[in-house]
Formats: C-alpha cells, structure tokens, sequence
C-alpha cells in the first residue's frame, strides 16, 4: 500500500503510496466509487478516525489553497472551497492532505512552529509547468505566511532525469528558469531533472530535504504516465495524530505497507 512512510515528527505523518493501493484519481475514467473506496482504505489504514485526505484538481499552475483555518490567512491563495481546490499545492493547519502523480514531482512539508502549535503541513504537485513557475517557492512561502519557522520536505518518487526526455527548446526553457534541472537523458539526449530542480528551489528557501524517491518509470511498483498514458495515480500523503497536533508515536518509524 505504501512505498514509503514513517512518523516525521511525534504525531505527524508522510507517506507515498504505490500501485498497491490503487488509483486515486477521478480524472483518469476510473470507477468513482472504487476510488472513493480505495481512499477511505487508506484513510483507515493510517487511522485518521474519519477525517478525510483533502485532494486538488491539479491543473499544472502555482496557485496554493489554504484548507480550513489556513484558507482565511496568507496571501495569494486559491480560493477556499468545501470541494476539492483547483490548485496545485495546499496548506493547513493539521488537516490532512493528499497530491497525486504519475511522474510529476509529489512534494509533501512539514513546518515547525513555536510554542508546541499545530504544525502547518503542504502539499505541493510539481510537475514542468509548476517547476518553471515556482508553485514549490509559492507554498513554502505560504507556509511561513501562516508561522512555519522551520520547514522539511519529502520529495515522493518522480520521473527522473535518466529518463525524462523533453524537446532541447522546453530544457532550454525551463532551465533559463530553473538552471538545476537541465540534464541529458541516459540515451544522450536532452532531459529535464525535475526531482533536482525541486530541490535546488527547496534548498534556496531554506527548506530541509530528509527524503527523495526513486523513479516511477524505472519501477513498476508505482504508476508512470509515460509508461503507461491509461495508468492511475498513486499520492503524497500528510497527516497528524488524531485528537493530538503533535502526537507520542516514537519518531521515524518506517514502514513498506
């Protein structure tokens, strides 16, 4: 069910899920209620006592949606809404949060803050638009709008720079705006590094990385939508303790689910 997963802080949770759990999209022509099924799965897999994941429509920009308390503070945010947000990264309060892929960078953060409060938790998809225009710079900032002092990330599986093979004209592109994420592809032809570009733009806002991902086209155990353009898609999750905003679980317990 899970790639990757482990208690990040006492009570604060990241995961990656894999082809496993299924597909997690409504976009793709998947049954609804499958999918509906398959989410609450691992909503009580994780034990969130009801809480649902919050999901966006992505849509490739750098808007970021506050949810619940975090919609009414900061600047530059999509608008709230009960539904699922059309944006590209989200921040809360403690409010569990979910960003979906299939090759595109899933960005989960974590940012401390003073006084023992409810930590703020982002999700951010990144994909080639969203790398070329900042949507990761736009929610760290959010999230320091909303108290955030110190900040990690986890960068969830992604296509990687071996293998994502782009047009010279978009490398050059992108790279004018993001220099890390010009690479050559192991067939000797221009790429894009999308997960390098993540981190070099977490990295300039000081931003901690204690995880990368592998590939998704290289492993078969999660979906790539260049492998396969009818695949599903598997998720960044984000979430707290239920009841307890900084949970006692013993920090940095890992699991392959």
């Amino acid at each position: 069910m899970f790639s990757w997963r482990a208690e990040v802080r006492p009570g604060v949770w990241v995961a990656f899920t894999d082809a496993a759990a299924g597909n997690l999209a409504l976009h793709v022509g998947d049954d609804a209620a499958e999918v509906g099924r398959r989410r609450r799965a691992i909503e009580a897999a994780v034990g969130l006592d009801g809480r649902p994941f919050r999901y966006m429509n992505q849509v490739h920009g750098n808007d970021v949606a506050g949810i619940g308390a975090a919609s009414a503070a900061g600047s530059g945010a999509a608008a709230p809404t009960a539904d699922a947000p059309t944006a590209d990264a989200m921040v809360s309060f403690g409010e569990p949060l979910a960003v979906m892929v299939a090759d595109c960078v899933p960005v989960v953060l974590v940012g401390d803050r003073t006084g023992g409060a409810t930590p703020v938790l982002a999700v951010v998809h990144a994909g080639r638009p969203g790398v070329a225009s900042g949507v990761v710079p736009a929610a760290v900032l959010r999230m320091r709008e909303l108290g955030a002092a110190e900040i990690s990330a986890w960068i969830g599986p992604s296509v990687c720079g071996r293998c994502y093979e782009v047009p010279e004209d978009m490398r050059d592109q992108v790279a004018a705006r993001v220099p890390a994420a010009r690479c050559t592809t192991s067939r000797g032809t221009p790429g894009l590094d999308l997960p390098a570009a993540v981190r070099a733009q977490l990295q300039d806002t000081g931003v901690r990385v204690e995880y990368s991902g592998g590939c998704t086209l290289e492993d078969d155990q999660l979906f790539s939508y260049r492998r396969d353009p009818n695949t599903g898609r598997f998720a960044g999750l984000v979430w707290t303790d239920a009841g307890t905003p900084a949970g006692t679980r013993r920090a940095n317990e890992q699991t392959s689910g």
